[in-house]
């Protein structure tokens, strides 16, 4: 049905207000914030058309930030796909009509820092050291993989 649309923001007065929408790193929050200076530089709202499609198709907008998220990675850009928004504000900032339902937002810019995979023990809780890197458990494949039968 093709009711996913895209909208991206890359003006530089813009830009500081969809950031003020988003919610960074919960869990570290506000440590998990980009520092000042280092916010994102484009965003891509994706974008559910409810007079295409009135229910549904929620899978499809994962996948296309997936999909983003890898050829950006392929040339360099980070992203980090945030479904923790202020939907109303960003609605209102953005002029978006009442048939535009916002899915995520896929923030884009350039790392500036290199996450290290932990193994998971107690918690999925990711955290910073003294350093300021970005540790995050992860399970194990045989923990999450299952083949044939559950």
């Amino acid at each position: 049905m093709q009711s996913c649309e895209y909208l991206v923001v890359d003006d530089e007065n813009l830009l500081p207000q969809v950031f003020s929408t988003l919610k960074w790193a919960g869990y570290i929050a506000p440590k998990g914030n980009p520092p000042a200076g280092e916010e994102p530089t484009a965003y891509i709202v994706v974008l559910m058309n409810r007079q295409k499609r009135p229910q549904g198709g929620d899978h499809d907008a994962g996948i296309v930030a997936g999909y983003i998220s890898l050829v950006a990675f392929e040339r360099g850009v980070g992203s980090c796909l945030i479904a923790s928004v202020d939907r109303d504000r960003l609605r209102q900032i953005l002029k978006l009509p009442d048939h535009c339902e916002i899915n995520l937002v896929v923030a884009l810019g350039y790392p500036n820092e290199s996450p290290k995979v932990e193994d998971f023990h107690d918690s999925i809780k990711y955290w910073k050291d003294e350093q300021g890197v970005l540790h995050v458990p992860k399970r194990k494949l045989a923990d999450i993989l299952h083949r044939n039968r559950y």
